[in-house]
C-alpha cells in the first residue's frame, strides 16, 4: 500500500449528468458498475477522438518527415534492415495533447483540473524533448537534465496543488527520468509501444474510474487511443517508427499520470503492475550488461522482447507476449488488491511467476525450437 494511506472516492450520479466524485472512502465502496459508468462517459471524446486523430494525422506529418529527412538508419540494436521514417510519434503526441486539452475545455474534468494541467504540461514537454532528439540530436547529459527538469517541475507543481509532503519530490523526479528512458529502451520492435500505450492507458483509465478521478480516466483513455491509433501505421506495409518523440511521450505521459495518481492517493497496486514487465525487462538487462563489463547505455539487442524475435517470433508476436504479460500482471494485482490474506499472497506469487516466465521465455522458446529441429531416430 502507498505510504500516503490513499483512499478511493465513492461515486454518485444525477439524472442526465456525468458521474461525480464524492468524499473519499474505501475502494470496496465503488462497484464495478459504477466504475464502468464513470469510465464510459468520457470514452467517446477521450478515446475516440485521440484514436481518430492518431490515425489521420500521420497523413499530414509523413510528408514533413520525408522533407526533413528524419530517417532511422539500421544499427546493431535495430530490428529492421532498411532505413525507415521515424518521428511519427509527433502525430501521436499531438493527438494525445489535443484530446487532453479538449477534455479540460469541455468540462469532462470538473475537479482536480490543476493536476490535469500539470499532466498535460509534462506530456507536451516530454514530446518536445523527444522531437528535439529526433530532429537535431541532443547530448546524453542534456537529455537527462531536461528529463529531470520535467519531473522536478511537474512533481513539484502537483505537490503544491495537492498539499502532500515534499519528500515525494525526488521520487517523482527519478520516476520521470526512469520511465522516459525505459520506454525508449523498450521501443525496439514494431507494435510494442503502440500496444503498451494502449494497455497501460486503458488500465490507468480503469484505475481512475475505480477511484473516481475524472482527470485520470480522461488521460488514460487519451493515451490508449493515441497509441492504438498509431498501430496501423507501424504495422502496415508503409511502416514508420515513433522515434524518440513517441517513446518519450509514452514514458513521460505514463510517469505523469502515475505520479499524479499516487500523490492523489491511488493505491500502488493500480499504478505499478502495468509497468512491471517493462521495468523487469529493463532492470534485468542492464544488470546483466553491467556484470559483463559492457557499456550499459550503448545500443544492444539483449532485452527479452528482442531475444524473442531472435528466437523466431515475429515483431507482432513478441509485442503481444509483452502486452499479454503486462495485462496478466495487472489483472492479478487487481485481484490481490480486493482479496485478503491467502488470496493476496497467492496473487503476489502469481505476479512473480508471470514476470519470471516472461524473462525466461526467450531461452525456453530457443530450447523448444532446437528440440523440434532435432532429427527423429
Amino acid at each position: 500500500m502507498s505510504a500516503l494511506a490513499p483512499l478511493a472516492p465513492g461515486l454518485v450520479t444525477a439524472a442526465g449528468q456525468a458521474p461525480m466524485p464524492l468524499a473519499m472512502a474505501d475502494p470496496a465502496t465503488v462497484t464495478d458498475a459504477e466504475a464502468l459508468e464513470f469510465l464510459l462517459h468520457p470514452a467517446p471524446l477521450a478515446l475516440g477522438l485521440s484514436f481518430a486523430l492518431s490515425l489521420v494525422l500521420p497523413f499530414v506529418v509523413k510528408p514533413w518527415l520525408t522533407r526533413w529527412g528524419i530517417i532511422d538508419i539500421p544499427s546493431d540494436r535495430s530490428s529492421h534492415s532498411k532505413p525507415v521514417l521515424r518521428g511519427m510519434g509527433l502525430a501521436v503526441a499531438i493527438s494525445l495533447a489535443v484530446t487532453c486539452a479538449l477534455a479540460l475545455c469541455v468540462g469532462l474534468i470538473p475537479v482536480d483540473r490543476s493536476i490535469a494541467l500539470v499532466v498535460l504540461a509534462m506530456i507536451v514537454a516530454s514530446a518536445a524533448l523527444g522531437w528535439a532528439e529526433d530532429y537535431r540530436g541532443v547530448s546524453i547529459s542534456m537529455r537527462l537534465g531536461a528529463q529531470a527538469a520535467i519531473g522536478a517541475l511537474g512533481t513539484g507543481a502537483m505537490i503544491f496543488a495537492l498539499g502532500v509532503p515534499a519528500w515525494w519530490w525526488p521520487v517523482g523526479v527519478v520516476a520521470t527520468v526512469a520511465y522516459i528512458n525505459i520506454a525508449n529502451f523498450m521501443d525496439g520492435i514494431n507494435g510494442i509501444s503502440g500496444l503498451h500505450g494502449g494497455a497501460a492507458g486503458l488500465l490507468y483509465a480503469w484505475a481512475g474510474a475505480a477511484n473516481g478521478m475524472p482527470w485520470m480516466v480522461c488521460a488514460g483513455l487519451a493515451l490508449a487511443g493515441a497509441f492504438l491509433g498509431f498501430l496501423p501505421w507501424n504495422l502496415g506495409r508503409g511502416t514508420v517508427f515513433l522515434g524518440d518523440v513517441g517513446s518519450y511521450v509514452l514514458g513521460g505521459s505514463i510517469a505523469a499520470i502515475a505520479i499524479g495518481a499516487f500523490l492523489s492517493g491511488v493505491y500502488v497496486e493500480y499504478l505499478l503492475p502495468p509497468l512491471m514487465i517493462y521495468l523487469a525487462d529493463t532492470a534485468v538487462t542492464l544488470v546483466l550488461r553491467i556484470r559483463r563489463g559492457e557499456v550499459w547505455y550503448k545500443p544492444h539487442r539483449q532485452h527479452a522482447y528482442q531475444r524473442l524475435t531472435d528466437a523466431g517470433l515475429s515483431h507482432v508476436q513478441s509485442a503481444l507476449v509483452v502486452t499479454t504479460a503486462t495485462v496478466l500482471v495487472s489483472l492479478i494485482s487487481l485481484y490481490g488488491l480486493w482479496a485478503s490474506g491467502t488470496g493476496s499472497a497467492i496473487a503476489g506469487l502469481a505476479v512473480v511467476l508471470v514476470i519470471v516466465a516472461y524473462l525466461a521465455s526467450p531461452a525456453v522458446l530457443r530450447r523448444l525450437r532446437a528440440r523440434g529441429a532435432e532429427p527423429r531416430p
